[in-house]
């Protein structure tokens, strides 16, 4: 647990510390929620090394910041800086403040909080005379290669960490001093070096821009209460209540200032997207009503805000989304009316040809139908069939023997086989079906109700 708050180190010429004091023992203090504010020189110190943590680059040793600009009475390294108004952190409208010290190249992190830039005109040199003119227009001529020069260069630059704690690097520690906040600039305006440094302590210390989220909800649309799972294509209503640190009352009042809030509803990705607006009337509200996605699974309710200068604000909730129950579908889905006529028509059609098919009438009279030849294959080639006269009726070869009875018409046929031994081969062979036969001897007289 620290000690401390808030860490001020004005020692920037200082070339040991106590050994409790490391770069990595500051890095230390920031992810407990402890607030640096630290002085920097144009001199080699141990705070080099922290510097680069931060992703800040200082120039070689010994190259404070010079300007020509504008003409004065001052040394070319006390400079008036003009304040830039586009900063959150300060008050618009700050006039220029008087800078010595040493500037800063800014790295590619998005943590860092640019507070106040170099003049255009300035440049960082080891040397006061123009006796190095020479040295910068060859290095401008090389597209500013080592060339330490521009307002790209930060002065006083922020670092805001991920939970939430502040760093301030300032390149020089006589821009804090007393001498500078009285002192007067070139236009024979008044410094205003008192009220820029109370703005950058208010941020590095967290008495201004500091936000939090005091509590958030969801419910379907008509509900009041968070259910345990939502189904597929609820509405939904999500409420978040944020709120802002006033250091004159030390209490926290609610905000509704911020006109960018988004919500996403995501499963591994955003399925919505949507922004969050404040809600007019209700101070610190922020409400949106959305519908939920067609898909069943783990949703989280994602809030993520992080701008340069306030208190990122982030908050995640886990929800079900599931499937309707059996009973929650609709009965019918206009598009499905293809399928559904598809199979009412097939229905019908398949009831009104059976019933016209049991129903129809299947009497009718019955063709003759001339038994098949007999196949050659069915005898040897040495026997023939010996030549007899056709019988015109059975009662001319079997008098005595009745025909079989049958529920249907019957029809005879004559098959002049001898050998009763090819009977049943020629009844497979033959298509003749037989149903009853009479043999005499001669003749085969076969009864069947249906002759192929």
């Amino acid at each position: 647990v620290p000690n401390y708050d808030h860490i001020i180190l004005f020692a920037p010429e200082t070339k040991s510390y106590a050994q409790d004091i490391t770069p990595q023992s500051l890095v230390g203090l920031l992810s407990e929620n402890t607030n640096l504010l630290i002085a920097l020189s144009p001199k080699q110190t141990p705070l080099k090394s922290l510097v680069t943590e931060f992703s800040l680059i200082l120039p070689p040793p010994d190259t404070p910041l010079i300007s020509h600009h504008p003409a004065r009475s001052e040394p070319q390294t006390t400079i008036p800086v003009p304040v830039s108004s586009s900063s959150p952190i300060l008050t618009p409208g700050i006039p220029p403040i008087w800078f010595t010290g040493a500037p800063h190249a800014l790295g590619s992190t998005p943590m860092l909080v640019p507070i106040l830039h170099a003049p255009a005109e300035s440049f960082a040199t080891d040397s006061t005379s123009d006796a190095d003119s020479d040295t910068l227009v060859s290095a401008s001529k090389k597209n500013g290669e080592g060339l330490w020069a521009g307002s790209q260069m930060g002065l006083l630059t922020g670092f805001q960490t991920n939970v939430n704690s502040h760093v301030v690097f300032a390149g020089g520690m006589k821009m804090f001093s007393d001498e500078y906040a009285r002192k007067e600039l070139p236009s024979e305006g008044a410094p205003r070096n008192a009220l820029f440094m109370k703005d950058v302590a208010a941020w590095v210390f967290q008495e201004k821009m500091k936000l939090r989220i005091d509590a958030v909800d969801h419910h379907r649309v008509g509900e009041s209460s968070a259910p345990e799972m939502y189904t597929t294509n609820d509405e939904i209503v999500y409420t978040a209540h944020i709120s802002a640190y006033d250091s004159r009352t030390s209490t926290w009042k609610p905000y509704s200032s911020i006109d960018d809030l988004q919500l996403e509803f995501t499963m591994l990705d955003p399925h919505i997207r949507t922004s969050l607006p404040a809600v007019a009337g209700s101070p610190g509200t922020y409400q949106v009503q959305f519908r939920a996605p067609d898909r069943h699974g783990v949703f989280k309710f994602v809030l993520n805000w992080k701008r340069k200068g306030y208190s990122y604000l982030e908050s995640s909730t886990t929800v079900p989304v599931v499937l309707p129950r059996h009973d929650q579908y609709p009965c019918f889905l206009s598009a499905a009316w293809p399928y559904f006529t598809g199979a009412i028509s097939t229905s019908v059609g398949f009831f009104l040809f059976t019933a016209l098919w049991l129903a129809g009438d299947i009497k009718g009279e019955q063709k003759n139908v001339s038994p098949p030849p007999i196949s050659h294959h069915l005898f040897p080639t040495t026997y023939f069939p010996p030549p007899m006269s056709r019988p015109s009726s059975i009662t001319s070869i079997a008098p005595s023997i009745p025909a079989p009875t049958f529920t249907r018409p019957y029809e005879y046929s004559f098959i002049d086989i001898q050998p009763s031994t090819r009977w049943t081969t020629y009844l497979s062979e033959g298509c003749v079906l037989c149903r009853s036969h009479l043999w005499d001897g001669a003749w085969h007289v076969c009864f069947s109700e249906r002759v192929c």
